[in-house]
C-alpha cells in the first residue's frame, strides 16, 4: 500500500499572539504563504494603545502590513501580496519568497455547538478549517503560540504548530555552558609543541595545538577533572592553535573580592570574567543560590570603588510578581523599584559586614555602598547611553531578544554588562528556555572576544536550599 503524500505547498495562518510576540514572523516562513484572518486585523488594532511591549509589537506588526499594502496593486490582492517587495523581509531571511493572503470574504466552516463563534480564537480556527476544507492541494497549517489554541485546533482536525522561528536551539540542554572538561590524556595529545610563557603581569600563558583546539571559543574556561587544579581560559584561537592562559584562583583570602571567595569551580571561573576589565559582557546562568548576585555585586563593588574603572553600578531587571500584582507603588523611580530589588539588598547587606564589627561602621558602610549603586527601571531605558557604568540586569530570562537588544545598546565606552538569570524560572507569557533573550544573548556572544559566558550549576545558599531545589 502506497503512502499518501502531503501537499508540498505551505499555507501559514497567524495566530494574532504570533504578531504581537515578533512582528518580522511576517518575513520568517521562507518560500510558504502566509494567511491573515480578519479577526487578527481586529485584535492587533484592539492591543496596539500603551507602552507595553505586546502594544509596540501590534503596533510594528500593523506598520509592516501597511507597508505591504501600499506596495501591493490591490485590484490582484486576492492573489497575494508578494513579501520580499520590503527591503527588510530579505534582512530577515534571504529566502523569504511567499506571499501575503487576507481573508477577503466570509469563510465559514461547522464548529462544534460547544465552541461559540463569536470568540476570536474559534473564529480564526473556523477560518483555518474552512481554508483546509478548500484547498486540497495545500497544506494548511495555523500557528500559534497559544498552547490551548493548539489543542482545540488538533481536536478539530487542524494542523497547529508553535512559532519556532524565534528559537535560539532546538534543546535547552545544548545551551554553550562557558566550560569544557579535558580529558586526563590532554597533555599527552596536546603538549608536544607547547609553548608557555609569562607576561610583565605575572600571567602565566600556554600555546598548544590539537584536535580539541578547533572546538573552542575564545574566554571558554577548561579543566582537569584530577588533582592537579588545572583550570584555564582561552584568550585566542588560530587554525586549531589556541593560546590560553592559567585562570586566577579566588578560592584563597588572599585573592577575594570585596570579602567573597569562591566555593566551587564555576564560582571561580565567574569571577575570573566579572573582574577581567577586557570583557565588556557576562552572562552567568544558575539555579537559585549559586551566587549569582553575590559574587556580580562583589565584583562591581571592588572594581567601582576599589579600582575605580567605573562610576558607579546600576542594576535594573523586569518587572514581574511572582504572586498577585500588589498594584502600583508610590515614589520616584529609584523607591518605586526597591520592592524588586530584595536580592540586591539581601547580597549588599552581607557584603557590608564584611571586617566592619560595629553598628555604626555596617551602617556606614552600608550607605557608602547604596550612594554607589543606583536602582534603574528597564521601562525608562530607551535612548539613554551609559558611559563607564557597571550594569547589572537581574532576572534577564524573562526578556525577549528585542528587549535585550534594546538593554545591550545602551552601553557606551567604558561600560561592562552583565545578565544574571535562570532558564529555569521564565515567568513571561510565551517565552520560553529556547527563545528567552538570554539564550539568545548566550548564543550570539559565544564567539566574540570581549563576551564570556559561565554556567553556575553547584548551590552554596545553604543545605535546605539545596534540599529544596532538588527535591521540591
Amino acid at each position: 500500500m502506497s503512502e499518501i503524500k502531503e501537499p508540498e505547498s505551505k499555507l501559514f495562518i497567524l495566530d494574532t499572539n504570533v504578531l504581537m510576540h515578533d512582528p518580522s514572523s511576517l518575513f520568517r516562513f521562507q518560500e510558504h504563504d502566509i494567511f491573515i484572518p480578519m479577526i487578527v486585523l481586529e485584535e492587533l488594532d484592539h492591543s496596539k494603545k500603551g507602552l507595553t511591549e505586546i502594544a509596540r509589537n501590534a503596533r510594528q506588526a500593523s506598520r509592516f502590513l501597511d507597508e505591504l499594502i501600499q506596495h501591493a496593486d490591490l485590484t490582484v490582492i486576492n492573489s497575494g501580496i508578494p513579501l520580499p517587495q520590503l527591503q527588510y523581509a530579505a534582512r530577515i531571511d534571504e529566502k523569504c519568497s511567499g506571499r501575503l493572503f487576507f481573508q477577503v470574504s466570509r469563510l465559514t466552516s461547522a464548529l462544534p455547538e460547544s465552541l461559540p463563534g463569536g470568540v476570536a480564537d474559534n473564529s480564526i480556527l473556523a477560518t483555518a478549517r474552512a481554508l483546509a476544507d478548500d484547498r486540497k492541494d495545500t497544506q494548511v497549517i495555523l500557528v500559534s503560540k497559544d498552547i490551548n489554541m493548539r489543542i482545540k485546533a488538533s481536536v478539530l482536525g487542524i494542523r497547529a504548530e508553535d512559532y519556532h522561528s524565534d528559537q535560539v536551539l532546538d534543546d535547552i540542554n545544548l545551551l554553550y555552558s562557558g566550560a569544557a572538561e579535558l580529558p586526563l590524556d590532554f597533555w599527552e595529545t596536546h603538549g608536544s609543541k607547547m609553548d608557555s610563557w609569562q607576561d610583565p603581569r605575572g600571567r602565566t600563558f600556554y600555546k598548544v595545538a590539537g584536535p580539541l583546539a578547533a572546538g573552542w571559543h575564545i574566554n571558554q574556561f577548561l579543566y582537569l577533572p584530577d588533582d592537579s587544579g588545572f583550570e584555564a581560559i582561552v584568550r585566542s584561537l588560530d587554525k586549531g592553535t589556541a593560546v590560553i592562559e592559567l585562570a586566577r584562583d579566588f578560592r584563597s583570602s588572599q585573592h577575594n573580592v570585596w570579602g567573597i571567595q569562591a566555593r566551587n569551580r564555576e564560582q571561580n571561573f565567574a569571577l575570573n570574567v566579572l573582574m577581567d576589565p577586557d570583557i565588556d559582557f557576562v552572562t552567568l546562568l544558575g539555579t537559585a543560590g549559586t551566587g549569582k548576585t553575590l559574587l556580580t555585586l562583589a565584583a562591581g563593588l571592588t572594581q567601582t570603588l576599589d579600582d575605580k574603572l567605573y562610576k558607579e553600578i546600576i542594576m535594573t531587571r523586569e518587572t514581574i510578581p511572582l504572586g498577585e500584582d500588589i498594584g502600583f507603588l508610590p515614589g520616584t523611580e529609584e523607591e518605586k523599584m526597591t520592592p524588586w530589588m530584595g536580592a540586591l539588598l539581601d547580597n549588599l547587606e552581607l557584603l557590608g559586614s564584611h571586617g566592619e564589627s560595629g553598628d555604626w561602621e555596617r551602617q556606614a558602610t552600608n550607605n557608602l555602598l547604596l550612594n554607589r549603586v543606583k536602582v534603574r527601571s528597564l521601562n525608562f531605558m530607551r535612548g539613554r547611553t551609559f558611559l563607564n557604568r557597571y550594569i547589572i540586569l537581574d532576572e534577564a530570562q524573562n526578556l525577549t531578544p528585542k528587549q535585550m537588544k534594546t538593554l545591550i545598546t545602551r552601553a557606551g565606552p567604558g561600560t561592562k554588562i552583565v545578565c544574571l538569570g535562570n532558564i529555569g524560572q521564565i515567568d513571561t507569557p510565551y517565552l520560553t528556555g529556547t527563545t528567552s533573550g538570554l539564550t539568545y544573548a548566550v548564543d550570539r556572544f559565544k564567539p566574540w572576544p570581549y563576551g564570556a559566558h559561565i554556567t553556575l550549576r553547584r548551590g552554596e545558599r545553604s543545605r535546605l536550599a539545596d534540599y529544596a531545589s532538588d527535591n521540591l
